[in-house]
């Protein structure tokens, strides 16, 4: 069942006033200047299976999102980092799917931390603003 809520039609429990409201989902991106390039990842899955992107993903529902980057080049480039700045928060819309809020920040490589592939990446590699590779996702050319 719908009904009209602030003016926006929206889905909502005829027995109760639960309201189902269709919220972006948050992600992170994380941008790492190496060598006088940014760190990116090949995707070993979809999207965008065998396009580059900067490290990050979405954040969990318990999580800080400042963390859940720093765990997500973990997880996506087997480095730690130390979290420097935030970059921005971007909203990126969806055709079919809801939309997202894109958080970028800055980090470094921690001290001895040597990127590697992780599950999700088939390699890592280092460019050049001026020679980037295709990208995954819009957003990230935009961060």
């Amino acid at each position: 069942m719908t009904r009209v809520v602030e003016g926006r039609e929206v889905e909502a429990c005829p027995n109760d006033d639960f309201v189902l409201w269709h919220d972006p989902k948050v992600t992170t991106a994380v941008v790492i200047e190496v060598e006088g390039g940014i760190l990116l990842g090949r995707r070993s899955i979809e999207p965008g299976r065998g396009l580059w992107c900067l490290p990050g993903g979405f954040v969990n529902d318990d999580e800080d999102p400042w963390d859940a980057a720093a765990r997500e080049c973990l997880e996506e480039i087997c480095a730690g980092v130390e979290m420097t700045r935030l970059i921005g928060v971007y909203h990126i819309a969806k055709r079919n799917a809801p939309s997202m809020i894109g958080i970028a920040y800055q980090a470094r490589l921690a001290a001895g931390s040597r990127p590697a592939p992780g599950p999700e990446m088939l390699e890592v590699g280092v460019f050049r603003l001026d020679s980037l590779p295709p990208l995954a996702f819009p957003s990230h050319r935009q961060v």
